[in-house]
């Protein structure tokens, strides 16, 4: 079986106006009119520049829901992560993110560097910049083995802003 991305996501949540306001107003997904008739409690949203059909899918359990153990009680999904282009958008949404009370990390993990976000519901995601394939050095593959402060001004100025991540390894070159 030949996997070429992951196509979507759906996430179980408590209000899912609040999930979906999250969603469009910090991270800049799109609602997709795709619900079917006559179903209630779900919303679909797109990725700013996605080709999916929708990357993330939202199902609301209600007020009554209680948190996930995930991680802590019981297994499941630690995370998602999603991609972005350039080290700008990254420092974007990392000022958005901490604007919304969301960011609880950022790590370099040498050839990634990489935001960590939690949703209303508590549920982490993680959004990534790859260094692109003719970018990769010794010290970046070196630096996969721990996880290091994310300097993001200095990976700026080192890669620079507009460089598009992850040719040659998520886009083709």
């Amino acid at each position: 079986m030949g996997i070429h991305r992951l196509n979507h996501a759906v996430l179980y949540v408590s209000d899912l106006d609040r999930s979906v306001a999250f969603y469009r107003n910090v991270l800049g997904f799109r609602l997709v009119p795709m619900t079917p008739k006559g179903f209630h409690g779900a919303a679909f949203l797109q990725a700013p520049g996605s080709t999916n059909d929708h990357d993330l899918g939202l199902f609301a359990l209600g007020a009554q829901a209680r948190p996930s153990t995930a991680g802590r009680t019981t297994v499941g999904l630690y995370h998602l992560a999603w991609e972005v282009d350039t080290l700008d958008e990254l420092a974007e949404t990392a000022r958005r993110l901490t604007a919304a009370d969301a960011l609880v990390g950022a790590s370099d993990h040498g050839t990634t560097k990489s935001l960590y976000g939690r949703d209303p519901d508590g549920l982490e995601f993680e959004v990534v910049w790859l260094v692109p394939a003719d970018r990769l050095d010794d010290a970046a593959l070196a630096a996969r083995t721990r996880i290091g402060r994310l300097d993001l001004p200095a990976e700026i100025a080192r890669y620079g802003g507009a460089t598009r991540g992850g040719v040659g390894i998520s886009v083709p070159a």
